[in-house]
């Protein structure tokens, strides 16, 4: 078994004026990264990022980057992401838009740039990439939505990893709003850990 510690990322992307032309689009990235740890429990970050005029596949990139740039040390990671287009791309296509230069059937990859910057950040670590439905009430999936769409709101930053407001996020949610009442956040045994394939170079 792998002495790497577990890590879970819950990340997830805002575009706030998508459906308007000829304007900034402001845009937000955001997550949790949760581990538990027998003596203390669970240890809870939150993370967020900003642009003034950007896309959802920009800022879905842009969460994996940050949250795994921010791991002080090499580690078996979950990301678990509703972005189709980070998750597909982490598991399959990137290895194809290497081998070929950067491009696909239809011409130049979008956003190379940023995926570029993200390979090196991703090879630290042993990730399982998983995909999950978006706005489908999964607690940690919804926080993270909550983080970016007010990154992108207020266009802010936390520089980081910083304290995690989930548990009272999630209190409230379920004392006002009645969601979340079977949220039971046992630990991971790690069992479960099928990682994909390394990024390429």
């Amino acid at each position: 078994m792998s002495t790497l510690p577990l890590v879970h990322i819950f990340a997830d992307e805002s575009c706030l004026g998508n459906q308007f032309r000829g304007r900034n689009r402001p845009g937000g990235a955001g997550g949790l990264v949760e581990t538990f740890r027998d003596r203390q429990g669970w240890i809870r970050r939150d993370f967020w990022t900003s642009e003034p005029d950007t896309t959802n596949n920009r800022m879905a990139i842009r969460s994996a980057h940050v949250s795994l740039a921010a791991l002080k040390r090499p580690s078996r990671v979950v990301f678990t992401s509703d972005s189709r287009y980070l998750v597909d791309a982490m598991t399959s296509w990137i290895h194809g838009w290497v081998r070929r230069g950067w491009r696909r059937k239809s011409g130049a990859v979008e956003n190379v740039e940023l995926w570029k910057a993200l390979l090196p950040v991703a090879r630290r670590h042993q990730i399982e990439w998983r995909w999950v439905k978006g706005h489908a009430l999964h607690p940690q999936n919804e926080y993270a939505n909550h983080l970016a769409t007010r990154a992108a709101r207020e266009q802010t930053d936390s520089g980081g990893l910083v304290e995690s407001a989930f548990e009272e996020w999630i209190a409230e949610e379920q004392e006002v709003k009645g969601r979340y009442l079977d949220f039971l956040p046992l630990p991971d045994s790690g069992n479960s850990f099928h990682p994909s394939a390394v990024p390429p170079e």
